[in-house]
């Protein structure tokens, strides 16, 4: 199941590159993302209520939420850059540098979280970057 969602976070992905290219034409970067966030907020806090996920909020570890704050100025930091890049650049162009987050998280994976490396790994990595490098020029 897990990888149905991962294969429609790619699929959502992209169509949020296609849709945001042409929603930001004439629009301040960093207004675009703050219209796209609060769209994300409505979202998330909706599905939380919907599931009744609300219901382990409490229960969340000092760890937890400093982690997960964290991150979510990782997402910030993220989306502002991104949004600007798309603004300032080709979504052709643009996308396949961002989808080096791919190459860093393996990465990062292996250095923090101690998660296996392997060959088929490896072979990933370089092909993902070399294949990012054609498509950038």
């Amino acid at each position: 199941m897990w990888a149905l969602f991962a294969f429609l976070s790619a699929l959502f992905a992209a169509l949020t590159s296609i849709l945001a290219k042409i929603g930001i034409e004439g629009v301040n970067s960093n207004l675009a993302t703050a219209i796209r966030t609060l769209v994300v907020v409505f979202l998330a806090w909706g599905m939380v209520f919907l599931t009744k996920g609300q219901t382990g909020l409490a229960n969340i570890s000092k760890k937890s939420w400093t982690f997960l704050i964290l991150s979510g100025l990782a997402t910030g930091a993220s989306w502002l850059c991104y949004y600007r890049a798309l603004q300032l650049g080709k979504a052709s162009e643009v996308v396949p540098i961002d989808k080096l987050s791919v190459v860093m998280t393996l990465i990062l994976a292996f250095l923090f979280l101690h998660e296996d490396f392997s060959i088929k790994a490896l072979i990933g990595c370089i092909l993902i970057g070399g294949g990012t490098l054609m498509m950038i020029r």
